[in-house]
């Protein structure tokens, strides 16, 4: 600090008047480098840093106690801000509501059980779209019916693998499709929630689109998937391991929560017309459903480094 200001220890006990003029100059010239002062508190500086107050030095910032902005948010956290604030905009009390299955979709689950309980909503129904998606609304008190008993839904919230321009999804990573897709195409509403990885200018090479099949003679619905039109230039690869991830993570075939089988399609270029593969995966004999989930979402919650935007 003395070497900062340039004072002598003599000066110290000499001359205060000297001493606070250095300080009083020298805090004048860092506040004038800097824009973007937030806050002043007698101990602590806290700086959101421009580009100007980066050349401020490491003798300076300890001198006045700067602290550097707060690191960027984990993917979690901004998987939490999605997912909470799905509950909080769009679900009401009353509602019968669609949980998707993911790691973000765990969050608008996480947020639905903690207002239940704390009784900002009440008389709310849920439908799962999978084993671990009940699991977890279970152990959140959460009360559950199936689409046996409610075919229509207000709202679904989940998660995507990918997102393109005209909000068409990739999901099925998770090995929920089938689920998710017969549960989420029931609601008035569907409400997609992504961090901003998950955007893309066209659905394929960012993620592998799944497709569910039947486990009787799946090498030969493989190969028929393959040698569609619309999916020329795929690899088409067999899910191994765990069906709740498209990594190969095991020796077994890999088991749905529908007891079928999930082909993972890799494609290297952008997927030109996501409706058309849509409709010919559909009339694939073989084929129980596919991951394009094309023209129903209601609204995207985007959360990325400037916040959160939503999309419609």
């Amino acid at each position: 600090q003395k070497e900062f200001l340039g004072i002598t220890d003599a000066a110290i006990h000499s001359n205060t008047t000297e001493i606070t003029m250095k300080i009083s100059a020298a805090f004048a010239a860092l506040l004038a480098s800097s824009s973007q002062v937030a806050a002043f508190a007698p101990a602590k500086l806290s700086v959101r840093y421009s580009t100007s107050i980066r050349s401020v030095t490491a003798a300076q910032k300890e001198f006045f106690g700067i602290t550097d902005a707060a690191p960027a948010l984990s993917q979690d956290e901004l998987k939490q801000m999605v997912g909470y604030k799905s509950v909080d905009d769009y679900v009401k009390s009353g509602m019968v509501v669609g949980l998707g299955t993911g790691s973000t979709a765990y969050f608008a689950v996480e947020r639905l059980g903690q207002l239940l309980k704390d009784g900002t909503l009440t008389d709310i129904v849920a439908i799962p779209t999978s084993i671990r998606t009940k699991e977890q609304a279970e152990e959140l008190g959460i009360p559950l019916v199936t689409l046996d008993t409610h075919s229509k839904l207000d709202v679904a919230i989940d998660g995507a693998d990918e997102v393109d321009p005209d909000l068409n999804l990739v999901k099925g990573g998770g090995g929920a499709l089938l689920r998710e897709k017969m549960v989420e195409v029931c609601a008035d509403k569907f409400i997609v929630i992504v961090d901003e990885s998950k955007l893309c200018d066209g659905l394929g090479p960012g993620f592998p689109l799944p497709v569910e099949i039947t486990p009787f003679c799946h090498e030969h619905t493989l190969r028929t998937i393959a040698a569609l039109p619309s999916c020329e230039g795929c690899d088409a690869v067999l899910r191994m391991g765990s069906s709740s991830s498209n990594v190969n993570d095991g020796d077994e075939i890999a088991i749905t929560d529908n007891g079928n089988y999930i082909v993972d399609l890799h494609f290297k270029e952008a997927i030109k017309d996501a409706p058309t593969m849509a409709t010919e995966l559909k009339n694939t004999v073989g084929v129980v459903d596919h991951g394009l989930f094309c023209g129903m979402t209601t609204a995207v919650i985007i959360a990325g480094s400037d916040g959160i935007s939503v999309k419609e």
